[in-house]
């Protein structure tokens, strides 16, 4: 066998022993990938399996239809989030030290990944009943449920007031990592997401603290 042939099959190998799993994967990364370049509801399976070197045929290899790769893309999204907050709560602090870091990795999750909310806010907008809907409530509302138990523990702790609205702080974190999502594509990404929450948390803060009545 001469030397090019056998860089023909040394480069053609690694993509035979693909399994499954890291083929779907590939095809939930080209679906959030794509979501930065197109409405979620345009994203066509052709689209998803071009962007992963497949054939359409063969991405149904991997999935029974259009269907079910959804469903797994929002399946990723909720344990990748839940892996963000574990990793946030398992560094240690204090209840606020914890609460600050899990806005800062919130913040970078979503800039490395800025299809995520494209496509969970577009499904969070569609006419309730949808069983995607119904998915992505449930990953931002569990989400939102994980940052009040951790308001609540500030305030056992005395970092934050007792009068504090646990409800209303956590829904202000999350709709600020919208917010800041919507001004970075707003301004084509000359906004930088991390530098920004940087700014914005202490501020959060100091109006949470303030809330004695």
């Amino acid at each position: 066998m001469n030397d090019s042939s056998q860089v023909r099959n040394a480069s053609a190998e690694p993509r035979q022993r693909q399994t499954a799993e890291a083929r779907r994967e590939e095809a939930v990364e080209a679906v959030i990938a794509l979501a930065c370049e197109h409405s979620p509801e345009g994203i066509t399976t052709q689209a998803i399996a071009s962007r992963i070197g497949l054939t359409h045929g063969a991405l149904f290899r991997h999935f029974p239809d259009k269907a079910a790769i959804w469903r797994t893309v929002f399946d990723w999204l909720g344990v990748r989030l839940g892996c963000v907050v574990d990793a946030a709560i398992a560094s240690g602090g204090t209840p606020v030290e914890v609460l600050e870091r899990l806005f800062y990795a919130q913040v970078a999750f979503v800039a490395d990944h800025p299809g995520v909310p494209r496509i969970l806010f577009h499904e969070l907008q569609r006419p309730a009943g949808s069983p995607l809907q119904a998915l992505a409530c449930n990953i931002v509302g569990g989400y939102r449920e994980r940052l009040k138990i951790l308001i609540r523990r500030a305030k056992d702790a005395d970092e934050l007031p007792f009068l504090l609205d646990e409800e209303v702080a956590a829904v202000l974190l999350v709709g600020t990592v919208q917010g800041l999502v919507v001004q970075s594509t707003l301004f084509s990404g000359a906004l930088d997401m991390r530098q920004a929450a940087q700014r914005i948390f202490p501020i959060l803060l100091a109006g949470f603290r303030g809330a004695h009545s």
